[in-house]
């Protein structure tokens, strides 16, 4: 029996030869070097480490080779790749330190520069005060009513029972359209109450819906108002109003009062209660005059003791609106059985609620259209 023959030339392969390799290794070394950025870099790692580079077609060669030639050329392919993993670790962090510096540069932000970008708006606080107070009345199980701003003179005045010769229906208190002519309307036109006007006041809501609703009714109308006032820090030709309506049977002064107490609270916090003061107006009976009790100094006229306070001017008090038990006049005129149902009515400015709710000294800060103001007000009361 004959042993192995080791006396033959081993059979060479070209892809492991020691020239080849070192070619191989000498390219992916230079292409490594030149890299110039983390995406070339991944290129030269596929090109010259990837399952078809020169080096791993070299490394699956050795199993081609005869025993005695498997070592040398496993060394040789083995340390080829090894320098070429080296120098591409090496190269890769090299490259991610440096984009990561290029990144800092190229992507810094001064902050001290002006924007150019829009800035954001503010809901109006006429707007979010008038969504706070429906909101109270609405989480008492009141609904919210509207009309239009232009309206109907039997609505604004007569249903009212403001009369023909009530001084509110003279050019003086009173924006008329041009669809009546008041500067030389006749007795008849105008105690027809066909003409049409600004509303001056929100009641013609509360008259709108006795007209179209069954009791029992309870409705706030907060909303746009006009009167032929001046412009001035107190006063405006166009401001907001919200009144507010009850008709059921049994309604009194009591729950009227009730009422507008938990209204004060929910605006101006706990302890803050009002008062009524005998008073007139043509669509209640009887009729009061609503007061605030001072949400500074709760009534006492002065904080602290001793220093007189500047909001309610020592009296403890604030005027704040009017009310009263809903006319008989009003009801039948609207069509509800006043044998049968009563009422009561309120009404508030919002402009001047929101002034006592912010410390706003001037009316005309609400109507000017100043971003600045509005933003300092945000989204929420």
């Amino acid at each position: 029996m004959s042993g192995p023959n080791s006396d033959y030339d081993p059979v060479e392969v070209a892809a492991v030869q020691p020239e080849e390799v070192d070619a191989a290794r000498d390219a992916a070394l230079a292409a490594i070097a030149a890299a110039t950025d983390l995406d070339d870099l991944k290129r030269v790692r596929i090109e010259h480490t990837g399952d078809r580079a020169p080096l791993s077609l070299a490394n699956r060669e050795i199993g081609a080779l005869p025993p005695q030639a498997r070592k040398d050329a496993g060394q040789r392919v083995g340390r080829a790749r090894g320098l070429v993993g080296q120098a591409l670790a090496a190269r890769q962090e090299v490259l991610e330190a440096e984009h990561a510096a290029r990144i800092l540069v190229e992507e810094t932000v001064d902050v001290t520069l002006p924007t150019d970008r829009l800035p954001l708006g503010a809901r109006h606080p006429i707007t979010t005060g008038s969504e706070l107070i429906a909101d109270i009345f609405v989480a008492m199980g009141w609904e919210v009513a509207e009309g239009p701003v232009i309206e109907a003179e039997w609505l604004n005045f007569d249903a009212l029972n403001l009369g023909p010769d009530h001084p509110a229906r003279t050019m003086q208190d009173t924006f008329w359209t041009a669809a009546a002519d008041r500067s030389g309307a006749s007795d008849d036109v105008h105690g027809a109450g066909t003409g049409v006007v600004l509303r001056t006041q929100t009641s013609p809501v509360q008259a709108r819906t006795m007209l179209s609703q069954e009791p029992p009714i309870y409705v706030v109308a907060p909303g746009r108002v006009f009167r032929t006032d001046e412009y001035d820090a107190t006063h405006s030709p166009m401001f907001h109003q919200v009144e507010g309506l009850a008709v059921d049977e049994g309604i009194t002064m009591a729950h009227l009062k009730g009422t507008l107490d938990h209204f004060a609270t929910q605006m101006f916090g706990e302890g803050v209660t009002t008062r009524f003061r005998p008073s007139y107006f043509p669509f209640t009976e009887p009729s009061a005059e609503v007061d605030l009790k001072c949400f500074v100094c709760l009534g006492a006229g002065r904080v602290d003791g001793t220093n007189l306070c500047r909001t309610c001017k020592g009296e403890g008090w604030i005027e704040w609106g009017g009310c009263g038990v809903v006319n008989p006049r009003v009801l039948t005129a609207c069509g509800v059985d006043a044998e049968r149902y009563t009422g009561f009515a309120f009404g508030m400015g919002i402009d001047r609620t929101l002034m006592f709710r912010h410390g706003l000294a001037d009316l005309r800060a609400l109507f000017e259209g100043d971003i600045r103001f509005s933003t300092a007000f945000g989204t929420e009361l």
